[in-house]
């Protein structure tokens, strides 16, 4: 790419819109796009993307201040719900010490155990834990509680009416532990589900256990060096004795977007090409039919006979359905990884070569280090990458944690002033809950 000047596929990233609004931004003349001057494709300025406040952010970060943060001393952490380990390896990479961390997947476990021997690791449901003698020793409480539906019916749902979910152990742990600071993590649905009944009802109960939820905020993963357009809903939570005149600042973007290329190949977030591992096959038939989408392509780009056979009914309904025989693109970030890379409705293949990415793809499309293995059945391998927090958006959140925990400590230990409420509007690298 020309230095200053970015692809369609880069400034709808970065804009939060899709290709079809930036050309018919281009058709009635409110960001008109430039001709490579040796290819025939289209072409931004960084001068033309100024004036969008999405960009500004991006271009005006506070990244390489950021990354310095370190913290004032050992931050104590513990991990619930901990998968694979993204979320408690991006907070270690921050420098908290992990005290405990639980999950009941067995094979996630032996991820954990292998990667981590010295990490103190129980295996098994929450519900068998008692946290209390973690109670004043523990800084931070992380984790990503799955999200179950509550019942309603002549409930006011405070702390002891949402027993039975998984959030009710979430919020236990941090009864009986009462750490200065709790997140959790969850998918951008929570934001509306059940109407927001779901959210106001975590809410409250996150009230009532005496702390204060700043606004939820959803991060996109390609703004925090991760190479896929993922995104999480994150809930940080401060204890109320020590909220007050505490400002939390989010973290900030990264100076460009990471694309599958940075991925797979040596650059800048890995020193070598990735290596060779195991992944999924495709049937014959399948392949010969994958062999035909081009790269960032999909079902319809295929022949339309080609589109009938591989579609059958669904050939015709309506909707997009543009995750089926989706093809990846070495320029353009990874699509979300789901659990299964070669599922049809979620297909993840390669952009070269016609078969699902492998293992080790997909641990780099999450940003874990090529030293991090997997232990389990290979479609254990990727149902553990495809569910964990990509490693460096974890990192990111991290470093905010640490200042904000800093600044807890010692309150002009701040590395950053607080940022204006006003500069928190919804943009396309985080969205705020109305």
């Amino acid at each position: 790419m020309i230095p200053d000047y970015y692809s369609v596929a880069q400034v709808a990233d970065i804009l939060g819109v899709s290709k079809e609004t930036l050309k018919r931004w281009d058709r009635n003349g409110k960001l008109i796009s430039i001709c490579h001057p040796k290819g025939n494709y289209r072409l931004y300025h960084r001068s033309q993307l100024e004036a969008f406040e999405e960009a500004q952010i991006l271009f005006n970060s506070s990244w390489d201040q950021e990354i310095l943060s370190t913290p004032l001393r050992d931050f104590k952490l513990i991990e619930l719900f901990a998968g694979c380990g993204g979320l408690a390896l991006g907070m270690e990479k921050a420098g908290f010490k992990s005290t405990f961390l639980n999950e009941i997947d067995h094979d996630a476990c032996a991820t954990l155990r292998g990667n981590r021997p010295h990490w103190n690791i129980f295996e098994g449901d929450i519900k068998n834990i008692n946290f209390s003698e973690y109670q004043g020793e523990v800084d931070l409480i992380s984790g990503g509680f799955p999200c179950q539906a509550f019942s309603y019916a002549g409930k006011k749902l405070g702390f002891e009416d949402i027993r039975g979910t998984l959030f009710f152990e979430f919020a236990r742990a941090v009864k009986e532990t009462k750490p200065k600071v709790f997140i959790a993590e969850n998918v951008r649905g929570l934001l509306k589900h059940d109407d927001g009944k779901t959210l106001e009802t975590i809410s409250n109960v996150i009230h009532e256990l005496g702390y204060k939820l700043l606004p939820p905020r959803v991060l996109k993963a390609i703004f925090y060096q991760v190479p896929q357009k993922r995104e999480r809903l994150f809930l940080v939570c401060i204890r109320e004795d020590l909220a007050k005149d505490i400002a939390f600042q989010w973290p900030s973007p990264y100076k460009r977007i990471m694309t599958l290329r940075d991925a797979l190949k040596a650059g800048e977030l890995y020193p070598k090409d990735v290596p060779n591992s195991e992944g999924q096959k495709y049937p014959k038939r399948k392949a010969e039919i994958m062999a035909y989408v081009p790269a960032g392509g999909y079902w319809r780009d295929l022949p339309d006979e080609l589109q009938r056979e591989y579609m059958k009914k669904s050939y015709f309904l309506s909707g997009g359905k543009t995750g089926i025989a989706r093809r990846l693109a070495w320029d353009e970030p990874s699509l979300t990884l789901t659990c299964a890379p070669a599922q049809k409705q979620t297909e993840r293949c390669h952009p070269e070569e016609t078969r699902p990415l492998t293992v080790r793809e997909y641990a780099r499309i999450q940003t874990f280090p090529d030293t991090w293995f997997f232990s389990g059945s290979l479609s254990s391998q990727y149902k553990q990458i495809g569910n964990a927090v990509p490693v460096n958006l974890a990192f990111a959140m991290g470093r905010a944690l640490v200042r904000l925990l800093n600044n807890i400590e010692e309150p002009s230990a701040s590395l950053e002033r607080a940022v204006p409420e006003k500069e928190l509007i919804a943009s396309s690298i985080y969205s705020i809950r109305a």
